[in-house]
């Protein structure tokens, strides 16, 4: 159960806690796609295709393992890889990323998330803990956060314990002040447990828990959230 007199601080994941990643995702694609169907239209063709386009991402990943967090990068590899597959100019990698890079930061949140995020801030540092590649700033939603931690920047993802460890001193508090909310069982709820925070499972879609260790409390949404900080 949640003790709400221990929590200092908070630290959020962002894509599907404050908006459905998929959607946004495929916003970015489309907007890609257009790009490049104006300028490389060969490599439009090539990333249209689901086979096509995942085999290169398995490809740099297994070439690139540097690039394991690095997801932005990732992506460029990939867009310049299918450049030069299709016979188009390599150099347009780093435009091309950036045209969805842009798209990717066009979230629609959910229902839930302004009010919520104007009910924590209000009360507590919130840090954003996420293994995505979102800005808070660039999605509009930089004036609730106290810090922004990212795999990409960080260079260690969750469920590390050094990027939760990070978050909390980057809060001012240590670990076991900070209650961390997100909705992936094991990134984010087994993580944090692990460096002694608290925990919210946020259960959007009512999966069944599928771990022998217990979040402190789960909701269905973040009204609840906030209910339970009142």
């Amino acid at each position: 159960m949640l003790d709400r007199l221990k929590v200092r601080a908070i630290t959020l994941d962002l894509d599907d806690t404050l908006w459905p990643i998929w959607p946004t995702i495929a916003r970015a694609e489309r907007a890609l796609q257009d790009w490049l169907r104006a300028r490389a239209g060969a490599t439009a063709d090539l990333l249209a295709d689901d086979l096509r386009r995942h085999g290169l991402r398995e490809q740099v990943m297994r070439e690139r393992p540097d690039l394991k967090h690095q997801l932005s990068a990732i992506r460029t590899e990939m867009i310049r890889r299918a450049l030069q597959q299709a016979g188009d100019d390599p150099v347009l990698a780093e435009p091309a990323y950036a045209v969805f890079h842009a798209g990717r930061q066009q979230v629609d949140l959910f229902d839930d998330a302004r009010p919520a995020l104007e009910f924590l801030a209000a009360r507590y540092p919130v840090v954003a803990l996420s293994n995505g590649n979102a800005s808070v700033e660039a999605v509009g939603l930089g004036r609730f956060f106290h810090a922004s931690i990212s795999a990409e920047s960080f260079g260690v993802g969750k469920p590390e314990p050094a990027i939760f460890h990070a978050a909390a001193d980057a809060a001012g508090v240590a670990a076991h002040d900070v209650l961390h909310i997100g909705d992936d069982a094991s990134l984010d709820v087994l993580g944090a447990l692990a460096c002694g925070m608290q925990t919210v499972w946020l259960n959007r879609s009512d999966h069944p828990w599928p771990h022998e260790a217990q979040p402190h409390e789960t909701v269905s949404n973040l009204h609840e959230l906030t209910e339970l900080l009142r």
